[in-house]
């Protein structure tokens, strides 16, 4: 009799074990079902971008090397894989950031967000550029992937569909069969004409002028007198005159440094004034990146 209700208390025990650990399988999976999961996951890959979105301002594109591999690190590190990073040092053009002083990139707004896999989300949008006084200035579309690396999620590839630094302007002179072209920021540009000096090599008499020609400046439709911003000189030399400073014939300006050629027809030298930047005004970075481009083509005369 003894061993029937030994028996019969050990069953109970076992059943109402079990029920406990049904009730604590329901529960768990109350607490976190795998709908509610995904909903989280989608919060912080949001977050996620819309951070990224918020420090494209923060990295300047055309500044020094190390200066934009420091900036990188400090903005997008814990937000993008480290060899996505190492991808737009090596080609910071192609690299989201701020290219230009205005507009600038003030958020990425986000049309989808797509599950891929476990690990991995797929999200399209636009990175909203703005002017000073937020007027929006262009919508440039962008593809993202965001992949779960170990415990954190990473921005692991992006694509700038049709970005701002596709679209130019194209400034043209017919007088000595010239282009120059400009980002689309540049439109409504305007054109400042001077001329350049060539002063005759110091010796006991005083400097004369010897040589002179046209300097054409292209100007950023934001110059204003209260708010200046760096042109883009170009100087225009004949053939003959060019030979003759490169022989020292003559020197151009207080700097020892000559003018630095940018192209050439059967005609004319179009050149960059020696430090043309040198007080470092508004802009001057952006047009140090338009000439890295090699922006001036030219034609036979």
């Amino acid at each position: 009799m003894k061993k029937i209700l030994s028996a019969i208390l050990l069953m109970s025990i076992s059943l109402v074990g079990c029920g406990n650990m049904e009730n604590d399988v329901k529960v768990l999976s109350e607490e976190h079902p795998p709908e509610e999961t995904n909903n989280q996951e989608e919060k912080v890959v949001r977050k996620l971008v819309e951070t990224f979105g918020s420090r494209l301002q923060n990295v300047s594109l055309l500044g020094p090397d190390e200066d934009l591999k420091k900036s990188m690190q400090e903005n997008y590190q814990e937000l993008v894989k480290p060899e996505l990073i190492e991808k737009w040092l090596d080609d910071p053009l192609n690299a989201p950031g701020r290219l230009t002083s205005s507009p600038w990139p003030d958020r990425i707004e986000i049309s989808s967000l797509q599950q891929k896999s476990e690990i991995v989300y797929a999200m399209t949008g636009e990175i909203i550029e703005i002017t000073s006084g937020d007027a929006m200035a262009n919508r440039i579309p962008i593809e993202l992937l965001v992949e779960k690396i170990g415990e954190k999620w990473l921005i692991s590839e992006i694509v700038m569909t049709d970005t701002d630094q596709n679209n130019s302007t194209v400034y043209q002179n017919s007088e000595y069969n010239f282009s120059f072209t400009l980002p689309d920021t540049w439109k409504n540009y305007s054109i400042v004409t001077d001329k350049w000096e060539g002063l005759s090599i110091p010796t006991t008499s005083k400097e004369e002028v010897i040589e002179t020609g046209p300097m054409i400046s292209i100007r950023h439709p934001e110059w204003s007198a209260k708010d200046p911003r760096q042109d883009i000189p170009i100087m225009i030399l004949t053939i003959e005159q060019w030979d003759l400073l490169q022989q020292e014939k003559f020197h151009i300006g207080a700097a020892p440094i000559p003018p630095t050629e940018l192209a050439r027809n059967d005609k004319y030298v179009f050149a960059l004034p020696a430090r043309y930047n040198f007080a470092f005004p508004k802009g001057y970075e952006e047009v140090e990146q338009i000439l890295e481009g090699n922006p001036i083509e030219v034609t036979e005369q």
